[in-house]
């Protein structure tokens, strides 16, 4: 059964820290692929934040690069998200999924973060 559990998320004031993690089975199906830190606002849609390739190559959209920080451990078939200096405008529900459409699962319930200023 595909399943993607995220948590991790909370509420923060600006500038603080969280850590999100996103615990995926089975493993067949995700640590074959490049694994991707996604979020959703209110009255917005899905994006795509943070990635990380196989062979462990990141990549960050504008907004996030240098505030946070992608990792996986393949052994707990985990993936996290360390964010730091957070700002308002990071409030959203993150969820982690395959990046390549082609073989992306149903989404998780994903983790709301709220950060306030």
């Amino acid at each position: 059964q595909v399943r993607l559990v995220e948590s991790g998320g909370g509420l923060a004031r600006a500038g603080e820290s969280l850590t999100l993690s996103c615990q995926y089975s089975p493993r067949n199906i995700y640590n074959g692929n490049d694994m991707g830190w996604y979020r959703q606002a209110p009255g917005k849609e899905r994006e795509l934040v943070a990635f990380m390739r196989r062979g462990g190559i990141r990549n960050y959209i504008d907004s996030v690069s240098g505030r946070f920080a992608i990792s996986r451990d393949i052994a707990k078939n985990t993936v996290y998200l360390q964010m730091n200096n957070l700002k308002p405008e990071d409030t959203a529900v993150y969820y982690c999924n395959v990046v390549d459409p082609r073989v992306r699962t149903n989404w998780g319930q994903g983790t709301q973060v709220t950060v306030s200023s």
